[in-house]
């Protein structure tokens, strides 16, 4: 009988637990590297939801040699979500344009943090009739 108590605790604390470690919050503070290589680091979020970083892109179709830029951006802290979404804004220092990044940070099924953005970039164009290909 001792044995049948000691698998129903077992079990009782697995259940207690099981809700906590699926709930983990996905953070985006830290060192994150895309598919394609290039490197962004993320500091401390504050309480605004307000961040600062930098971001090093491996891929550009400028001729300048890529620096790395700065990042501005703030994560959606309405309710708290464990799973935020978020937005940033680059200013590159090798090429006279700004991306801006929107997404998701995410932990999937086995735990791993994941961001997930769409983005868009402005070059600089001299005149408002090519700015039909100033936008990528």
């Amino acid at each position: 009988m001792v044995h049948a108590t000691s698998s129903v605790l077992l079990l009782l604390g697995l259940a207690l637990l099981a809700p906590g470690l699926s709930a983990k919050k996905c953070s985006l503070t830290g060192n994150w590297i895309n598919d394609l290589g290039s490197n962004m680091t993320i500091g401390a979020v504050n309480d605004e939801g307000e961040f600062s970083g930098s971001y090093l892109t491996a891929v550009t179709s400028s001729p300048n040699d890529i620096r790395v830029s700065p990042l501005q951006g703030t994560q959606n802290n309405f309710n708290r979500s464990s799973q935020p979404t978020f937005g940033f804004t680059v200013n590159w220092n090798f090429s006279e344009s700004t991306s801006v990044f929107v997404g998701q940070c995410f932990v999937d099924k086995n735990g791993k943090e994941v961001l997930k953005t769409i983005w868009l970039q402005r070059s600089n164009v001299d005149d408002t009739g090519d700015d039909w290909k100033a936008t990528r």
